[in-house]
């Protein structure tokens, strides 16, 4: 069974997670998981080409264009709002989206989840795009 301790860090946690409104606040969370994060290393993965099941290769670029800034789109050609925060002010202000993001666009493009030093990573890149 667990001890009341072991709660402790997963429900501050989570109160964090609830608090965390801007795009610092939830790279923080994430780097507190991963234990740093490189700007420099979520570019990369923002362009890593990765084969898909398909045989086709297909990266974070595939649906939202090699510029953060850009508009992208989804396979039905529906239009994505930019990644970066400078170039969309709603963009990494819910934590709960970008959870929920992070868990459909791995899977779809990693056929995984991503780890938590990825997704520090690439938070990181984006924040870091002016």
């Amino acid at each position: 069974s667990m001890k009341p301790y072991q709660l402790a860090v997963p429900l501050l946690f989570l109160a964090a997670f609830a608090r965390a409104e801007t795009p610092q606040q939830i790279l923080a969370l994430y780097q507190q998981q991963a234990g740093g994060a490189s700007a420099a290393r979520g570019e990369k993965f923002f362009f890593a080409r990765v084969p898909q099941a398909s045989g086709e290769m297909a990266s974070c670029t595939s649906c939202h264009t090699d510029n953060p800034k850009a508009i992208g789109k989804t396979r039905a050609h529906k239009p994505i709002d930019p990644l970066a925060p400078v170039a969309n002010r709603e963009r990494l202000t819910d934590p709960a989206k970008v959870a929920k993001w992070f868990k459909r666009n791995c899977k779809d493009a990693l056929a995984r989840e991503c780890t938590a030093q990825e997704k520090a990573d690439f938070l990181a890149f984006l924040i870091s795009v002016k």
